[in-house]
């Protein structure tokens, strides 16, 4: 069976070259780009990002981006975010008292971290769902790499529509809870680095690339 194709789109704002390590360490076979077409035909597409949410909301928006994104998941084409790559999916990211408006592809707001150390950086085991595919085969104890000064810490999307399965939602906490990953559909995303995370981001990647 051929390598499943991922594009780790390149728009400005990410760790590209150590998400297409990771990637291909998990077996794709990764192009790093903003290439519309390509972007589009991938059997997956990941949209990494660094920074502040609404400057990596620009470069996602004049890169075409955001109708890339919603364009493939409107066929069930998957998408995986990473870190400010998964905050942009939300509904608007509120910075310094400033909102900038998200890809509001799930409801909620990205807030800062309410703790006594911030920035998040380091280390810290998740609390993922048991019936988690992102997650599968990795240890309960497992430990992922976080670095950030903001997240989500409320989920408000309910799903009552048998058809469809209910998202999977993974919170961690640093001073209080926070969304850490969400499976829901073709779409996935974490707000730690898997890239970064060793063996145990390495299983994590490669459960992705087997679903797509």
């Amino acid at each position: 069976m051929s390598a499943k194709s991922v594009v780790v789109f390149d728009y400005g704002f990410g760790n590209v070259r150590s998400a297409e390590r990771a990637l291909a360490r998990a077996g794709a076979d990764v192009e790093i780009t903003r290439d519309f077409d390509k972007a589009m035909n991938a059997d997956g597409l990941l949209v990494p990002g660094v920074g502040a949410f609404a400057a990596c909301m620009d470069g996602l928006t004049r890169a075409r981006g955001d109708w890339i994104v919603d364009r493939r998941l409107s066929g069930g084409r998957p998408v995986m975010g990473i870190c400010v790559g998964m905050q942009i999916l939300f509904a608007r990211g509120i910075e310094h008292g400033v909102e900038a408006e998200g890809l509001g592809e799930w409801p909620g707001s990205v807030e800062p971290l309410q703790a006594e150390v911030v920035p998040h950086m380091g280390w810290n085991t998740v609390d993922a769902p048991a019936d988690s595919r992102l997650f599968a085969g990795l240890d309960p104890d497992a430990r992922f790499y976080f670095v950030h000064s903001y997240a989500v810490h409320d989920w408000n999307l309910e799903t009552h529509n048998p058809t469809f399965a209910a998202p999977r939602v993974t919170w961690t906490t640093h001073g209080k809870p926070f969304v850490a990953a969400v499976e829901n559909g073709a779409l996935w995303a974490t707000q730690f680095h898997p890239e970064k995370s060793g063996d145990a981001g390495a299983q994590l990647l490669t459960n992705w690339i087997e679903t797509l």
